[in-house]
């Protein structure tokens, strides 16, 4: 009993170093010292700096290797690490970047998957995951208000195809290169001068511009960071209600885990009176 009261003394000992912000601040630090690494190889270096560069990626995927297998290690449930998305993709880029990069039909994947590694840092700071999941459920509500807003870029597009078409064939000669102008008119690159030209044709053809821009510009996009923020606080609130029960149920199983040690001295007491 004393042997698995020690392993798991040590075992919880493990969970709080890889939940301490020591340790996240260095897997951090190492996740930015990459970043750099990869920047600084897209320069014209010299050889001895790039041999450098080449012992610090050896280094710095070692150090990826062994803090995946501590976490997989100190994990409560080993059989669904891999469950968890961040867990799973961390797990693959950790692999990949293990492909050597002295393989010539391997090296593009290589490079590219030590490019990913960047994106650790998302996985690694809460702030960023909590984000990252807010942003992937607000997808299926956003998706409805892209498909409205396409309709409406449809039906001006249609519009201006048959009115500016004579205007400017460039900008307006059929739908699809309406709607490509429509976007540049939403994103206000230069839809002045695309404005005032079709009011030469047409004086009144700046109420078509105002009313699109009031729908794209100002509605869907309120729309759109209306649903994120509505799936963010929703995120918020069902985090703080698990964090609670997570912390209800830890508190019962310490409570349980007194109890046993208190019944087992018992034991042992009535044993020595014996």
């Amino acid at each position: 009993m004393s042997s698995e009261l020690t392993r798991y003394s040590a075992l919880e000992q493990l969970r709080r170093i890889e939940a301490s912000k020591v340790f996240q601040g260095t897997v951090i630090a190492i996740i930015i010292l990459s970043a750099l690494t990869i920047g600084a190889k897209t320069y014209d270096i010299p050889p001895l700096f790039a041999d450098a560069l080449a012992v610090l990626d050896s280094g710095i995927t070692l150090f990826f290797l062994v803090e995946i297998l501590f976490r997989f290690g100190v994990h409560q449930d080993k059989k669904r690490f891999l469950l968890d998305g961040w867990n799973l993709f961390d797990t693959l880029v950790v692999i990949g970047s293990l492909i050597p990069l002295d393989n010539s039909e391997a090296v593009l994947l290589g490079r590219l998957l030590r490019v990913f590694r960047v994106l650790r840092l998302v996985s690694v700071v809460p702030e960023l995951r909590f984000l990252i999941n807010s942003l992937l459920k607000a997808i299926p509500r956003m998706g409805y208000i892209a498909l409205l807003m396409f309709i409406i870029f449809y039906i001006y597009a249609a519009m201006g195809a048959m009115f500016f078409a004579e205007v400017d064939k460039t900008l307006w000669g059929d739908v699809a290169v309406a709607m490509l102008t429509l976007f540049r008119v939403a994103t206000f690159e230069d839809w002045t001068d695309v404005m005032y030209a079709t009011m030469e044709s047409y004086p009144l053809s700046w109420l078509y511009y105002l009313t699109f821009i009031f729908l794209t510009a100002f509605v869907f996009l309120n729309m759109m960071v209306g649903a994120i923020l509505e799936v963010m606080s929703e995120e918020q609130n069902a985090k703080q209600a698990q964090k609670a029960h997570a912390e209800r149920d830890e508190m019962a199983r310490r409570l349980v885990e007194v109890q046993d040690q208190l019944r087992e001295l018992t034991e042992m007491v009535r044993d020595q009176k014996r």
